[in-house]
């Protein structure tokens, strides 16, 4: 179920007895909306012991405050929380799934940076959104995604966004326009001086991941994952 788990190295607050705790699924669980979202619901849960809440995700770049999972899903890109007890969820199939925390002051969120949210800078706003909640000691991880030698796009789309996000510029392993999609999150949380844990795996070439561009429609979604426990 866990490609990825570790729990955060930074110590708590005085007055807190709770963690931090970081993860990323893997193909054995497919959260993608749909009849079997509520069983892998239900295992997520037992798996973490808390509930998750998730986002209708649309590639922007608005971020929500949420005190926990809602049946209502909030549309938005990014989403943070101060409430113990609840899981934030971000879900992927080649976009870039950020998570981040600062475990001493008890705030957590998630990003989904894909092309146009890494254009939009979603990461950077939902780190914003964290330190006007009292966070000031954020920290990052941030999961696997498509690579830059995997991501073909039309030369004009590499052009636009590297205007925008120049770490993103790229090539194929076949000498074709692409984009560092990764590459562009990592700039982007140095700027806002956020240090970054990567777990390196490109999802077009891991079958042991979720990949849209690999499996088409059929492709499920795995999660990046924070809850405090």
């Amino acid at each position: 179920m866990f490609a990825f788990r570790e729990t955060a190295d930074l110590d708590p607050g005085p007055d807190r007895g709770d963690r931090v705790e970081v993860a990323f699924t893997d193909a054995s669980l497919d959260l993608r909306e749909g009849d079997g979202l509520p069983g892998a619901l239900a295992a997520l849960t037992e798996a973490a012991g808390v509930p998750f809440a998730r986002l209708n995700q649309v590639h922007g770049a608005d971020v929500v405050e949420v005190g926990g999972p809602s049946d209502d899903l909030p549309t938005a890109d990014g989403q943070v929380t101060a409430a113990a007890g609840v899981g934030l969820m971000v879900r992927v199939a080649d976009c870039v799934p950020v998570v981040l925390a600062d475990p001493a002051a008890g705030v957590v969120g998630v990003a989904h940076a894909g092309r146009r949210g890494v254009e939009l800078d979603v990461v950077t706003r939902t780190v914003e959104r964290m330190r006007a909640l009292g966070a000031s000691g954020v920290r990052a991880w941030v999961g696997p995604h498509i690579c830059g030698r995997c991501y073909e796009v039309p030369a004009t789309m590499r052009a636009e966004v590297a205007a925008r996000v120049p770490a993103t510029y790229a090539e194929t392993g076949w000498g074709t326009p692409a984009l560092d999609l990764g590459a562009g999150v990592a700039a982007q949380l140095a700027a806002a001086g956020v240090p970054v844990t990567e777990f390196a795996g490109c999802t077009r070439e891991d079958e042991s991941l979720h990949s849209h561009r690999r499996d088409g429609a059929r492709s499920g979604r795995f999660a990046g994952l924070v809850w405090r426990s």
